[in-house]
């Protein structure tokens, strides 16, 4: 039985490296994952006032489609060292209206791609801590840090590098195993 996964990519912008890396995580993914692009960037900022009577239709949407999901990856880059704020405002759409978080229990895991050499790694722990909190478990390992994404990524997003190439399959055979572990097949 296939496993539904929603990808989150926490750049808004088309062309984005961390876009074409989720890309290219697809296409090294094990058989029996499907995947989900679920856009954030329609999403108005969250308002406790506004899920009072009829939400925002682009928050009904998401939800629903995060609550058809099994697990979710998140692909992102760093802002500021943290996440960008359409990927916060993401969790907090999703995580209400109170008791019915669409977070809840579901396996995560997160890569994060940076042109310089930190690899994104504060907005993966910022995004993590955020995951723990929502009961939505980050994969443990492998971490996933691409720095110097735009020397293993060519423009069409294929990945140039052999040894990352192979590293980026294991973290997708390690976030099947993930899955299989924290929601095994009924």
């Amino acid at each position: 039985m296939s496993k539904h996964i929603a990808i989150i990519v926490g750049s808004l912008r088309e062309g984005s490296y961390n876009r074409k890396l989720a890309q290219a995580l697809v296409g090294l993914a094990p058989d029996g994952l499907e995947f989900t692009f679920v856009g954030t960037g329609a999403l108005p900022l969250y308002n406790p006032d506004l899920d009072e009577g009829t939400p925002p239709e682009a928050w009904t949407q998401f939800r629903k489609c995060l609550s058809r999901a099994d697990a979710v990856l998140f692909v992102t880059p760093e802002y500021n060292r943290s996440v960008p704020a359409s990927l916060k405002n993401a969790l907090d759409v999703g995580s209400r209206p109170y008791g019915a978080s669409v977070w809840d229990g579901k396996p995560t895991a997160i890569v994060t791609g940076s042109p310089g050499g930190i690899a994104g790694f504060g907005a993966n722990h910022h995004l993590r801590q955020s995951l723990v909190f929502l009961n939505a478990p980050p994969m443990h390992q492998p971490e996933a840090y691409v720095g110097n994404i735009t020397e293993v990524l060519d423009e069409d997003g294929n990945i140039t590098n052999d040894g990352t190439r192979d590293f980026l399959r294991s973290v997708m055979d390690g976030f099947a195993a993930w899955i299989d572990k924290l929601s095994p097949a009924s």
